[in-house]
């Protein structure tokens, strides 16, 4: 897994707690993001830019929001807990239902891009944690993430409303899991996203995608010849 370059965003938990304060609702940061998305929809068709580009776009926005989302729970044990996992699943609620709205057309691959947030949260907002092997873990609920990463999660974990984290025979198999593993970096930061602020496409695949303009409506030159601004037309 690359290593981290750059920190991450402030820790999404603490974004409850500003709420609380200021009072307003806990959707209000994801309305927010949601409003952006549409206002930037909005403005690529307004511009007419081509579709698989636009899907490039926001593929890279969505890599941008995984990346800052699961490496605060990674990094802050005061996000790793359920009910910020709960907060989080909202938001997640909100991307996808706009990803639905927007169509592939636009939206493309972006809902993938979250995987590794999304697997995270679905162990934070699970029950019974404890009666959980590992097995179950990496074949059916956290499929994408490494050892070191779901590692990460279960002991940042934070206990909250008798809600338990996973038995101590799991954390042992994973401790030996990563014991094993050669490739892990001296530096115990090989968890962690890297961000990429690349968008790759290829020419090809926006010539292919631009929509081919109809003249039938175009007027001929010989009117616009009455126009004077027009008369370079007939030298």
């Amino acid at each position: 897994m690359p290593r981290h370059k750059k920190s991450c965003a402030v820790p999404i938990a603490s974004k409850i707690s500003e709420e609380s304060e200021d009072d307003t609702s806990p959707a209000s940061h994801w309305q927010n993001i949601i409003e952006c998305l549409n206002q930037m929809l909005a403005k690529l068709k307004e511009n007419f830019v081509p579709p698989i580009l636009a899907q490039k776009i926001f593929t890279q926005n969505f890599a941008y929001m995984n990346v800052q989302l699961f490496n605060s729970l990674l990094q802050h044990p005061e996000c790793s807990t359920f009910s910020n996992g709960e907060y989080l699943k909202s938001g997640l609620d909100e991307l996808e239902k706009w990803c639905a709205e927007a169509k592939e057309e636009y939206a493309g691959s972006s809902w993938d891009e979250l995987k590794h947030t999304r697997q995270a949260v679905g162990f934070l907002i699970m029950h019974e944690k404890s009666k959980i092997s590992y097995d179950e873990i990496t074949n059916n609920l956290c499929t994408i993430l490494s050892v070191q990463q779901f590692y990460k999660v279960c002991t940042l974990y934070n206990e909250g409303n008798n809600n338990e984290g996973v038995s101590t025979d799991v954390i042992s198999q994973m401790k030996l899991l990563m014991t094993a593993d050669s490739d892990q970096n001296d530096d115990g930061s090989s968890f962690l996203l890297d961000e990429d602020s690349s968008i790759p496409f290829l020419v090809e695949d926006i010539t292919d995608s631009m929509k081919i303009q109809e003249f039938a409506d175009v007027k001929p030159t010989t009117e616009l010849a009455d126009n004077p601004e027009f008369q370079f037309l007939l030298e």
